[in-house]
């Protein structure tokens, strides 16, 4: 007899939200908008600022959370884009107030991102010297329970344009639970699997030569290619294979994974291709254009995960 292949449920963006009969909106009006909805792959897309959105949310309903948050670089510094300086200038959203400021707004969208999680949810957030620090340290003051810091190496990093620093070419992904006493997925045997079979460290080097060669503590994952961004540039988008692999760790098929700053929304391209959930949130009706172009390509084109967990286009 044929063996039967077991189906999994997948969880509905809807249980994100809490019904309109249940919550007030202040003067009658949602904190969000719905920019697109793929009822199919249970897939959406929320205009409005997350921290509101987030706080008016239902309870306990996300699986797991990948945040890249604003890194405040947007005050006049410099930097390397097609071999010319060019001043850092992403938005008003990355614009730096202070750190006090910078250190309150963190803790804010992360008790926001604490209330959904359900209790063994995990958040991973990525950040530069920049930031990370007030993230780990606000998830301290918030209780939750810190499990990793993940160090992604970069083999083509901008370069050091004022030659009074060493190069910056690392950024830290800190991955915690919602608290102490979460029993978090962490699905072991695969990240084993995708590493041919030998634990997987936390220093992930993205650079295929050195995956060719075998190190044990090294995750060979090029940067975005220009098949990533062929519907346009996000200034800080992350490898679909980054994504994916973080994806695998930390969550199981059919649950709802979120991302409160989605930019151009690799983490739901990752999420729907790996049979998850997905909701994303943006104030930036630009990202947003670009999330549902590369959502609508990734529902229709057949893609392939590889031995090495990554996954490609066929």
């Amino acid at each position: 007899m044929p063996k039967k292949v077991k189906k999994y449920e997948q969880a509905d963006p809807i249980a994100f939200y809490v019904g309109e009969d249940q919550v007030s909106y202040g003067v009658n009006k949602r904190p969000y908008s719905v920019y697109y909805d793929d009822k199919e792959h249970a897939v959406k897309l929320l205009q409005g600022n997350c921290i509101e959105i987030l706080n008016q949310a239902r309870e306990k309903s996300v699986d797991m959370i990948f945040a890249d948050p604003p890194y405040f670089l947007s005050n006049g510094g410099i930097t390397c884009q097609a071999g010319r300086m060019v001043s850092v200038n992403k938005g008003k959203w990355d614009k730096s107030s202070g750190h006090q400021e910078n250190h309150e707004f963190n803790l804010k969208w992360l008790r926001a991102c604490q209330r959904v999680l359900k209790p063994n949810g995990t958040i991973w957030v990525s950040g530069t010297t920049h930031v990370i620090y007030s993230i780990g340290y606000a998830m301290q003051e918030l209780g939750y329970k810190i499990l990793n810091d993940i160090v992604w190496y970069k083999r083509n990093p901008p370069p050091n344009l004022s030659c009074r620093y060493f190069t910056h070419s690392t950024e830290t992904i800190l991955w915690a639970a919602k608290n102490s006493q979460s029993k978090h997925c962490f699905n072991y045997q695969t990240m084993k699997h995708l590493n041919s079979g030998k634990q997987m460290k936390s220093l992930w080097r993205f650079d295929a030569q050195e995956e060719a060669e075998g190190a044990d503590n090294v995750w060979g994952i090029s940067a975005p290619n220009s098949r990533e961004k062929k519907f346009g540039k996000h200034p800080t988008q992350k490898p679909l294979e980054l994504l994916t692999r973080i994806i695998l760790a930390s969550s199981n098929e059919g649950d709802l994974v979120l991302d409160p700053f989605c930019g151009s929304s690799t983490t739901g391209v990752s999420a729907m291709l790996l049979k998850r959930s997905y909701v994303g949130i943006d104030m930036e009706e630009g990202f947003l254009a670009l999330s549902k172009r590369r959502l609508i390509e990734a529902a229709s084109v057949p893609l392939l995960i590889s031995p090495a967990g990554a996954l490609a286009f066929k």
